[in-house]
């Protein structure tokens, strides 16, 4: 009971305190609400944290002006930890208020409630404590954690001992160690035997309260390995500010160190190009500038980094830098773009440049690298190749030409136009060897680069000192400067080039020697500039000439040849006409003495006569023929007709006149209209069965076939002589061939050209196919007609 009192007493006594003054002043935030929740009174402390006075009676539960929960979710009044009903007093609760100013603070509220002697709920008494700081510095313990913890570099706390105590993420994956292996042990695991001094320099920094920033050094991973590592290492201390420990960031740097042995690799590979390698803003301000660029444009770095890429480039192809910059600004490479560059002299040289955009961090292109190369060798190479393939190509040309060419001027004209191209000359000029009365002229044939009648004007070369080792000597002469020539301007009445004469310093000269070894004309060669005439030029030039040589010998040959020809020909045909009269008047003779009653042995010889006069007749009439076709006076008398029955009569008639072979026919059923002159058809065909009857004495039989094949017929003889070795059947059709196997075969060998002649005029073809010694077959086709036509004439 004793003790009772001395409670009560006491607490008698602290309520005789002024317990208004006490809450209001009070730094704990204090607030009331009736027992329906109504607020009815707060202190100081408590408006603070809410940011405001509400007034008591006209609110509920709280006086803040907005509630959360604590993850920032909007909390209604009535469902706040502070309308709790009975039962949970004491139980502290986190809210989140924000304030009027749009600040925000963190509460922990605690819950009293007061009650009746009835036990009844009079009213409830809340507390507040601000707990924001403690909240922020959780979220940032949290945070830095967290950043510890994923971080990609190795961040590790020792004490003063050089014992680890933390280990992330970042040093297990650098280090290979797991947390559990490397807590506790010695930071020397991760050290190299021979850098333990780094070490001990490092803990005394620490315990100074110096920080170690940013050593570049090497360290060991579980399996031994040296890892290059750059290291930052930090006091760590206690709530005393006392120094207990060391924290130490260490980054893998091996990435780094083989970007920056690759760059500098790259530079120096750079620096030492033979190729210019310049870089560029999208200015086209050079930014960069190596030794080849130095060595290939002329200027040095120095004249050159921060002006225009535009120095470099010719007027004339400027447009080319907006095109290649603007390639850049879209991310476009420019590659290998032949073009030409300016050096510092001034002097043009064709180059060769690859341009690549420069990409900063974020890819986005901020400039260009270029690397240009002097193709100078490479395009002069390219061009000579194209000009030794131009030669080869004209010398060819010309040389097939003369070869197959038989006209003079022709000829000459070719080779004047090539040789005047290929050596370079401004003029060339072919001039023929003859002389006049006194000996001392030349006769033009040719010229090139020049009107004909120019050079006729100035009237034609003389024997001068200039032309006689040419025309004379038969030496080929290049002068690279004629001015500085002997003999130059010392011959009368000129004393030196006429007036109008070509201006001539470079001169070449080539004789054109015969095989006779006279020379038959010279090629000369002029320029008005010297040293144009290389020994390659007059390489090519006596090459020429001397094929050309060779075709105006074989043209002089054919000339000849030709106009012996003629000659033969007019003689033959007139041999023939002059033949033709006597030989009709004799068989004229001997058919009359046939009639009259003879002896027997005298018939017979007038038979043989008359026979023997048919078959001169026959061969006068083929040369006739012959004469015509080369006169172009072969008459043709053109009709429709049917060639099948044409063959049947020849078959029938050969029944009866040869009596050696059998012919045998296969020539259908059917009538094959032909347009054409039935008499030369029925020639040429008679023609090929005597041959072949002729040229196979030893065989039997001759077959004669008809065969029609769409819009043409085939006419065919076929024999089982002696048949044809291939360089006779090259030769077959020409007038006059006989093979050398025919030897006691009587003929001219016209027969089978004046059946090509017949067939080929008719727009037929003719053909054979033989073997050697197992016979041969002769065919000509001809196109088919199917409608009657009037008769004409054709040649």
């Amino acid at each position: 009971m004793e003790q009772e009192f001395e409670k009560e007493k006491v607490t008698n006594e602290l309520w005789g305190i002024d317990f208004p003054e006490y809450f209001e002043n009070s730094p704990i935030g204090f607030y009331i609400c009736d027992a329906r929740g109504s607020l009815t009174y707060y202190n100081k402390a408590a408006a603070e944290l809410w940011g405001r006075k509400p007034v008591p009676g006209s609110e509920y539960w709280s006086g803040a002006w907005k509630l959360f929960y604590p993850d920032g979710t909007p909390m209604p009044a009535e469902e706040s930890p502070m309308a709790a009903g009975p039962g949970q007093e004491n139980i502290k609760s986190e809210i989140l208020i924000e304030r009027p100013d749009g600040s925000f603070r963190m509460l922990l509220v605690f819950f009293r409630p007061q009650l009746n002697d009835q036990n009844e709920l009079q009213a409830r008494h809340f507390t507040l404590i601000d707990i924001s700081e403690q909240q922020r510095d959780h979220v940032k313990q949290a945070t830095l954690s967290a950043i510890v913890e994923s971080s990609d570099d190795a961040i590790i706390s020792k004490d003063l001992n050089g014992i680890i105590t933390s280990w992330n993420r970042g040093a297990e994956r650098i280090f290979g160690y797991s947390e559990r292996e490397a807590l506790g042990q010695p930071i020397t695991i991760l050290i190299p035997e021979e850098r333990l001094g780094e070490e001990q320099n490092i803990i005394a920094s620490i315990r100074n309260g110096n920080r170690v920033k940013h050593i570049d050094t090497i360290r060991l991973d579980k399996n031994g390995r040296e890892i290059p590592i750059s290291v930052t290492v930090s006091p760590i201390k206690n709530a005393y500010g006392k120094i207990v420990g060391a924290s130490k960031v260490a980054r893998d740097i091996s990435d780094r160190l083989q970007i920056v042995e690759k760059q500098a690799m790259l530079s120096a590979i750079v620096e030492s190009s033979d190729d210019a390698i310049i870089s560029k803003n999208l200015e086209g301000i050079i930014m960069s500038w190596n030794r080849g660029a130095e060595q290939l444009f002329g200027y040095t770095e120095a004249e050159i980094v921060g002006k225009s890429i535009t120095t470099l480039i010719p007027k004339e192809r400027l447009n080319e830098e907006n095109i290649i910059l603007d390639r850049i600004r879209n991310g476009k490479k420019v590659d290998h773009f032949e073009t030409v560059r300016c050096h510092k002299s001034g002097r043009k040289f064709p180059v060769s440049i690859t341009v690549s955009p420069i990409r900063d961090a974020k890819g986005t292109v901020v400039g260009a690298s270029k690397v240009a190369r002097d193709i100078s060798v490479q395009v002069e190479s390219q061009e000579a190749m194209e000009k030794y393939i131009s030669n080869l190509e004209t010398l060819n040309t010309v040389g097939k030409s003369i070869s197959e060419n038989l006209d003079v001027q022709g000829i000459l004209q070719r080779v004047t136009d090539a040789t005047t191209k290929l050596t370079g000359a401004a003029f060339g000029a072919f001039f023929y060897n003859t002389t006049d009365e006194k000996g001392d002229s030349f006769k033009l044939f040719t010229l090139s680069g020049a009107p004909r009648e120019t050079m006729e004007q100035l009237g034609m070369p003389r024997h001068t000192e200039m032309f006689i080792p040419t025309f004379v000597e038969k030496k080929v002469v290049r002068i690279d400067d004629i001015r500085k020539f002997a003999g130059h301007g010392k011959n009368v009445p000129h004393n030196g080039l006429p007036k109008q004469h070509f201006e001539v310093v470079s001169y070449l000269a080539v004789p054109v020697i015969a095989k006779s070894g006279a020379v038959i004309g010279g090629l000369l060669y002029g320029h008005p500039e010297p040293d144009v005439f290389t020994a390659e030029a007059e390489l090519m030039v006596v090459n020429i000439a001397a094929q050309a040589a060779v075709s105006l010998d074989n043209s002089r040959l054919f000339e000849q040849v030709k106009s012996f020809s003629d000659k033969k020909d007019e003689f033959i045909a007139l041999a023939s006409h002059e033949l033709k009269t006597p030989l009709t008047t004799i068989k004229g003779y001997l058919q009359v003495l046939c009639k009259k009653d003879n002896d027997p042995m005298s018939k017979l010889f007038l038979n043989k006569s008359l026979y023997q006069v048919e078959k001169l007749n026959s061969l006068i009439e083929d040369l006739l023929n012959m004469s015509r076709i080369e006169a172009g006076r072969l008459d043709f008398n053109l009709e429709l007709f049917d060639i099948r029955e044409l063959l049947v009569e020849i078959l029938e008639t050969f029944s009866y006149s040869a009596t050696t072979h059998e012919v045998i026919g296969n020539l259908g059923n059917e009538p094959v209209l032909v347009k054409g002159d039935r008499q030369r058809i029925e020639q040429a065909v008679l023609n090929l069965l005597t041959n072949a009857i002729k040229y196979s004495p030893k065989a039997e039989k001759v077959y004669l076939s008809l065969e029609v094949a769409g819009k043409r017929v085939t006419v065919k003889v076929r024999d089982e002589g002696m048949g044809l070795t291939r360089e006779q059947r090259e030769q077959l059709f020409t007038r006059f061939y006989r093979a050398e196997n025919t030897k006691g075969i009587s003929g001219l060998g016209l027969g089978l050209y004046l059946t090509k002649q017949i067939i080929e005029r008719h727009k037929g073809e003719i053909r054979v196919n033989s073997e050697y010694d197992k016979g041969s077959e002769f065919s000509f086709s001809l196109p088919i007609r199917t409608k009657k036509m009037k008769k004409e004439k054709a040649v």
